[in-house]
């Protein structure tokens, strides 16, 4: 017998060397094939070439939604019910008016408050103004007044026959923002390159694909929780901002500027107010009533012009939360709650969604797997309107990027130079879910 022919066996016994394991030896299965909805929404909504890698963007507050101010006379006085009037009445806290008092706050009606805003003292006419004002009472009686009222423009009056009071305005604000250089290589050696392989014909295809997929993620998650290096001049809305516009950024080994962009998580996170009209960060905790998210809600949609429906970004914690609090059988049932939960359905952007119903609009919940982590339990409710995906240099495919000395393999990169533009910050609404 010669030394190399194979031996004997049995009938019907299956010979190892020559099996095939695969049920379709082409076909790979893959995880997380919505990868990054965030980044498609943005992208789709409203894709924007910016001029440089900095960029700066307007925004303004009307100024006639919220006009008001507080009296501050250190003590009690009253308004006489007569013409006489009360003069020194000095003032602060001053909303949507010239930051000081001035003739152009002559003529307007004020009604005022009490600095919890739970009892109404009557309307008043200021007739004269320089830097303090003169009240004459329209309450049909006299005003009592205390320190800490809170004066509320209810339009304006003038004497027949008089001059137009003086005339102010504001001044358009300006936020910025940075697009970042993401790189994702790539590399196979050419022995590889030309192996006929099983699970995947082509390891150069399939790592593409692979790579794609993780620069997208990248900058899913860079669009989210980014930061900028001396931040974006988000604070704006309260008349003041710790920021200032540069070329901001760090250094690399070799002094090459690192721009990075700041993420709408952060940005609701650095920037957003946690109480008050314009509160952006809610705290979701084990005594939630369905009070607070009617409460909330009404935050939530109060801006316009906007459709009813938002987009909602979630955790699977986030989502859990609300399917739990939803229909009469689930917790929220039995606590009094009447939230309404639909089915998933399928976005024509190729992301799943489901459609929470609140009193005040529709929230479109979309389950987001950067979401994960400590931010499983989190949800960001954004403005379309105020949000963009800015784009200095767009995303390309670089081949053969190493070719010296006859390198032995395919070496490619994604490349990308973008960022996201973020406006207006009280428009956005980050929901932090710890029950």
């Amino acid at each position: 017998m010669a030394a190399t022919e194979k031996l004997l066996k049995a009938s019907g016994v299956l010979y190892t060397d020559r099996r095939n394991f695969y049920v379709d030896p082409q076909v790979t299965k893959e995880l997380w094939t919505d990868v990054a909805p965030f980044t498609t929404l943005i992208s789709n909504q409203e894709m924007r070439k910016v001029p440089d890698p900095v960029f700066k963007m307007f925004e303004h507050r009307n100024p006639w939604v919220k006009q008001k101010f507080v009296i501050n006379n250190g003590g009690g006085y009253t308004i006489p019910d007569d013409d006489t009037g009360v003069a020194s009445v000095a003032i602060d806290g001053i909303v949507g008016l010239a930051s000081s008092a001035d003739s152009s706050y002559v003529g307007l009606v004020v009604e005022i408050w009490n600095s919890a805003e739970t009892t109404n003292r009557g309307c008043a006419v200021i007739t004269a103004s320089s830097t303090t004002l003169t009240l004459k009472s329209l309450a049909n009686g006299a005003i009592s007044v205390s320190d800490d009222d809170i004066c509320y423009i209810v339009g304006s009056a003038h004497g027949e026959g008089s001059s137009a009071p003086e005339a102010w305005s504001d001044e358009l604000s300006v936020v910025f923002n940075s697009c970042q250089i993401f790189k994702t290589p790539l590399q196979i050696t050419g022995t590889l390159q030309a192996a006929v392989l099983r699970g995947e014909s082509s390891e150069l295809a399939r790592l593409r694909r692979l790579k794609g997929q993780e620069h997208k993620m990248q900058k899913e998650k860079a669009f989210l929780f980014g930061m900028r290096d001396d931040g974006t001049g988000l604070d704006l809305q309260d008349g003041s901002t710790s920021d200032s516009f540069n070329d901001a950024g760090r250094s690399d080994a070799d002094g090459n500027l690192i721009r990075t962009t700041y993420g709408i998580v952060s940005a609701i996170n650095q920037y957003g107010d946690s109480s008050g009209d314009d509160q952006s960060v809610f705290t979701v905790d084990g005594s939630y009533a369905y009070g607070d998210f009617v409460d909330d809600m009404e935050k939530v949609f109060q801006y316009v012009p906007e459709s009813g429906v938002k987009r909602a970004f979630c955790g699977a914690g986030a989502l859990g939360y609300w399917s739990k609090m939803a229909g009469s059988s689930g917790l929220a049932g039995n606590s009094g709650w009447t939230v309404s939960l639909g089915d998933m359905k399928r976005d024509s952007l190729g992301f799943n969604y489901r459609v929470l119903e609140t009193p005040h609009g529709m929230l479109q919940l979309i389950p987001t797997p950067a979401l994960r982590g400590p931010y499983n339990k989190y949800m960001v409710a954004v403005s379309d309107e105020n949000l963009f995906h800015a784009q200095y240099r767009p995303q390309q495919y670089q081949t053969n990027i190493k070719t010296d000395n006859a390198f032995d393999a395919v070496k490619d990169q994604y490349m990308s130079d973008e960022g996201v533009g973020i406006q207006l910050i009280e428009s956005h609404h980050l929901f932090k879910i710890t029950a």
